[in-house]
């Protein structure tokens, strides 16, 4: 079973969530772990690359786009938004509103839930969804 953290903002917009999930995968390069970022869209996904670069002076966070090619496996954090086809890493960043069903093959789990009433409705679901298949379930207010 996943070890699942539920991180919840105090702040209602998405930019909030996209930057703490570029500090969470900056955290887990610096850990030495592999990291995918899923994406509601590719639009998201693809703001999430240019973010990755500029969240944060002088950050340095080496990633790619998940089907921009072979390389993009090779980085330690690739960002996509496709429900098939991905590899299990050692932490899933789901920006998504379902959990994805690949989600079972990662250890570790970071779900990033913003203070807009839809996200925390839908947060609410994917909680009591991971409780229900038995994972590890940890909740952190920032």
């Amino acid at each position: 079973m996943a070890r699942v953290d539920f991180y919840v903002l105090e702040r209602v917009d998405e930019r909030a969530r996209h930057t703490l999930a570029c500090k969470l995968a900056e955290k887990a390069y610096r850990l030495k772990n592999t990291v995918y970022i899923h994406a509601k869209s590719r639009d998201d996904a693809v703001h999430l690359d240019a973010l990755l670069w500029t969240f944060r002076d002088g950050s340095f966070v080496p990633h790619g786009l998940s089907g921009s090619g072979d390389e993009a496996q090779a980085s330690p954090i690739t960002i996509g938004y496709e429900q098939q086809g991905i590899e299990s890493r050692d932490l899933l960043i789901n920006l998504s509103d379902e959990i994805p069903p690949f989600a079972e093959s990662f250890p570790r789990v970071a779900e990033v839930v913003t203070a807009d009433e839809n996200c925390r409705l839908l947060s609410r679901r994917r909680f009591a969804e991971y409780r229900d298949k038995g994972h590890s379930l940890q909740t952190h207010k920032l």
